[in-house]
């Protein structure tokens, strides 16, 4: 028995760090949030986040979407995120990577997208 419950126990702990790891938000600072425009460069539509490089006037910025499944009931099909596409994204800015930012919302076109 007692060795059911500690393997239960570790099993607990092992799924609570990985999902810890997996979901750090608080790298990004939520105090700051930022508004980018610019140009996607590159888009992936895969888990456990989609990801898109968007070129601004300034610098290319990695940004960190929903998973896909959210997207696409959100409406935010992966046709739209095609490479030349003009994107408005607003987010908050990873405190250890100057050029990612987590989105919020996007806007494609006339459509704008909640992701959180």
């Amino acid at each position: 028995m007692k060795a059911l419950l500690r393997s239960i126990g570790l099993s607990s702990l092992l799924v609570a760090t990985a999902a810890f790891a997996h979901h750090g938000w608080s790298e990004y600072d939520s105090s700051k949030s930022m508004q980018l425009n610019g140009t996607i460069e590159e888009s992936g539509y895969s888990h456990p986040h989609g990801l898109l490089r968007l070129k601004t006037a300034d610098k290319t910025w990695t940004i960190v979407l929903a998973p896909p499944s959210r997207m696409e009931n959100r409406g935010l099909s992966k046709d739209m995120l095609n490479v030349g596409t003009t994107a408005t994204v607003v987010g908050y800015p990873n405190r250890n990577k100057p050029e990612e930012l987590r989105a919020e919302r996007i806007t494609i076109g006339d459509k704008t997208t909640e992701l959180r």
